[in-house]
């Protein structure tokens, strides 16, 4: 029996959770457990992938649920950005899990049962704020995506590790209790509604009202990391690599900028939001985060926390697409969020499987690495580009669409910051693959066992996302058409 797209919209949250227990039966047959993980991942592709299709059809899909309070019910709904989030996170998830493969055995993790339970969680929790059609929704599903995430950045047990995820559920939750709860119940109490409504939910006469309320959301979305509420994300990379995966690419830091984008075009509108006195503000603190993150990237010799840096700036560029109320900016936000998705994940894969390989976690000794690792440092070299906005890499569009965004608002300053920010990237990214490559040999000769690749999950995963840079620059139509879509969606449009 085919079953309804509505039910396929439910079944996009519930499969995971199904998952959950089929993961902690199996927990004393690792093949067996993987296999759970992966067969649930698959289903997932499909549901999203068959649900992108409906959607492109022009159907529409929307559940609504039992209200829990006075006109207020958990509701889901498909809309474009939210399919860009969800198809990310959905395929995502797969390719991590099979890279978890090869990393956490390879690296003799502990309770990996717990590992691969937390992140099917979490990957629920993401499905849910990708298709919620109210504030109170995300709300929720965004809190259960920070309590089920806080497990695997405290996945190694150790000192440093508690104190990472410490800082990291402290900033989280102290961001969402303190600023985003107190906007949304202030936004309930002014406009009489927390659903997402094309063209926003704030008329002219809330005008004063939403000019407060709108740092609330940009400070309370925590998950965004806009300066000074970043230090969550270079705390948690404590973890093992797969977590730093789902961390800056599939599901936590993309439901931040996810969430930014649909506050600011489906609860603000972008209409309003240009002529909001604390939009400047705001939009040059963005602006300001991209350019000393990525200073404080080139400082760093880790190559993770290089990574959560960079993070961290890159994460800014959608911040600051939202922020520019215009539709190319919104479009080329929409759009950073699958290319960095695609980029950032494969430098992440990248520096696993150069710490299970070698153990190396420092830049400044992995001199000559290319030499044994040619596959991996290759794929590494075609990350960087993607993330620094170069062809033939897909965050090539992305970034040149905010570049748009910038010159239609007259935002010159903000065009120099993204130059500049581009220059930078290349200073802190591009070095490693090229003296991995062209520098002597760094190795030590005197090594117990002999140095290549990563194990081949690993080597197969990394390889899916740098082909997958590759395909959003030569196939980028069905991004920009999904992202236009949002702009339609949402009662914008674009040039």
């Amino acid at each position: 029996m085919a079953l309804s797209a509505e039910m396929m919209l439910i079944l996009t949250m519930v499969v995971p959770l199904i998952a959950v227990g089929g993961i902690a039966a199996a927990h004393k047959y690792p093949n067996l457990r993987e296999a759970v993980t992966i067969t649930a991942s698959l289903i997932l592709i499909y549901l999203v992938s068959s649900l992108y299709g409906i959607t492109k059809a022009g159907g529409v899909v929307s559940v609504q649920g039992a209200e829990l309070f006075s006109d207020l019910a958990l509701s889901f709904r498909i809309e474009p950005l939210g399919m860009i989030f969800s198809l990310v996170a959905g395929y995502l998830w797969l390719v991590t899990t099979i890279y978890a493969i090869g990393y956490m055995r390879g690296h003799h993790e502990k309770n990996q049962t717990r590992f691969y339970c937390c992140f099917a969680i979490a990957i629920s929790s993401a499905m849910g704020i990708a298709y919620a059609d109210n504030l109170f929704t995300l709300f929720i599903f965004y809190e259960v995506l920070t309590l089920s995430t806080y497990p695997l950045v405290t996945h190694a047990g150790t000192k440093e590790a508690k104190n990472g995820g410490r800082v990291y559920l402290g900033i989280l939750l102290s961001t969402s209790v303190i600023f985003l709860l107190l906007g949304i119940i202030s936004t309930w109490y002014v406009t009489g509604t927390l659903d997402f409504r094309a063209g926003g939910i704030f008329g002219e006469e809330h005008r004063k009202a939403a000019a407060i309320l709108l740092p609330l959301f940009i400070f309370g979305i925590g998950k965004a990391a806009i300066m000074p509420f970043h230090r969550w994300l270079p705390s948690a990379m404590v973890a093992p690599t797969p977590v730093s995966a789902l961390l800056h690419a599939v599901a936590v830091v993309k439901a931040g900028v996810f969430t930014v984008l649909k506050v600011c075009t489906y609860t603000f509108g972008i209409d309003l939001l240009v002529s909001l006195p604390t939009r400047d503000f705001l939009l040059y603190l963005g602006c300001a985060s991209i350019i000393l993150a990525s200073l404080v990237a080139m400082r760093k010799d880790n190559l993770k926390a290089r990574l959560a840096y960079s993070t961290v700036s890159q994460l800014s560029y959608i911040t600051v697409g939202a922020l520019l109320a215009t539709g190319s900016g919104a479009l080329g936000g929409a759009m950073h969020i699958a290319t960095h998705a695609f980029g950032k994940i494969t430098l992440f894969f990248c520096a696993g499987a150069i710490m299970v390989a070698s153990h190396k976690t420092e830049i400044s000794q992995m001199k000559g690495l290319g030499k044994h690792m040619p596959i991996t440092m290759t794929a590494f070299f075609i990350g960087s580009l993607s993330i620094i906005g170069l062809p033939p890499c897909g965050g090539t569009w992305s970034k040149w669409y905010l570049m748009v965004g910038a010159a239609d608002t007259g935002k010159w300053l903000v065009m120099a910051v993204l130059m500049v920010s581009s220059l930078l990237n290349i200073a802190y990214l591009l070095p490693i693959p090229l003296k991995a490559f062209l520098s002597e040999d760094g190795v030590e000769k005197d090594r117990s066992f002999q140095l290549k690749e990563a194990p081949l999950p690993c080597l197969i995963a990394l390889c899916f996302t740098a082909f997958g840079c590759l395909v959003l620059f030569f196939y980028p139509q069905p991004l920009y058409e999904i992202a236009r879509a949002f702009l339609e969606a949402s009662g914008n449009y674009v040039r």
